[in-house]
């Protein structure tokens, strides 16, 4: 196994070159994923924001469902906003089809249109103090499973309780922001360091 893992950005929508510059800053090797064959040299994938249903249309129409779903339940994924939710293994407002390897339920559109859109500042579980955090039209994490650990959280609004904005699940992580929108690096870090130690144990 190389030194430099070899992680993929599924570049179908969302800002996904910006996530593999991250990544290739941090010393990873990075392919932009357009085809389900690309998966077969891969260590580990992101799943970058954008709209999920037609992440859902794409996957379909270029037959990368069945082979990205294999994919995710064995390798080192981390998903922001859309990714998120096409993780998780309950999604509501409306309902959706999911990979369902991520045990959270994820609320769609949750906090609104696009314009209400909102960048925060807030602690988290990473070293290093509060964590910035770009939310777009971001799902929200209602429900995580006993195995999920909650690495940082948005505070109550409107929406009752506060709620989880980055998950862990073994080799799984889940952002509800955008993280790759953001000069702070910690939460690619992260990501890489979860797949360095998935593939060299």
């Amino acid at each position: 196994m190389p030194e430099s893992p070899h992680i993929g950005v599924l570049a179908l929508q969302g800002a996904f070159d910006v996530h593999a510059r991250r990544l290739a800053d941090l010393g990873a090797t990075t392919t932009l994923v357009r085809k389900p064959a690309q998966l077969d040299a891969l260590d580990a994938l992101v799943i970058p924001g954008g709209e999920s249903t037609t992440f859902l249309k794409h996957l379909e129409r270029a037959g990368f469902y069945a082979a990205l779903g294999a994919f995710v339940h064995t390798k080192p994924v981390f998903g922001t906003c859309a990714g998120c939710i096409l993780l998780a293994k309950e999604v509501t407002n409306p309902p959706q089809k999911s990979f369902g390897v991520l045990d959270i339920a994820v609320e769609r559109n949750a906090y609104g249109r696009q314009n209400e859109s909102a960048i925060l500042t807030a602690d988290t579980a990473l070293p290093g103090g509060p964590l910035e955090m770009v939310f777009i039209r971001a799902p929200r994490i209602t429900r995580v499973g006993p195995s999920v650990e909650v690495l940082a959280t948005r505070e109550a609004t409107g929406h009752g309780a506060s709620s989880p904005t980055l998950v862990r699940q073994g080799r799984l992580l889940a952002a509800t922001f955008h993280p790759e929108l953001t000069a702070d690096t910690r939460v690619h870090q992260l990501f890489l360091d979860i797949v360095r130690n998935a593939t060299h144990p």
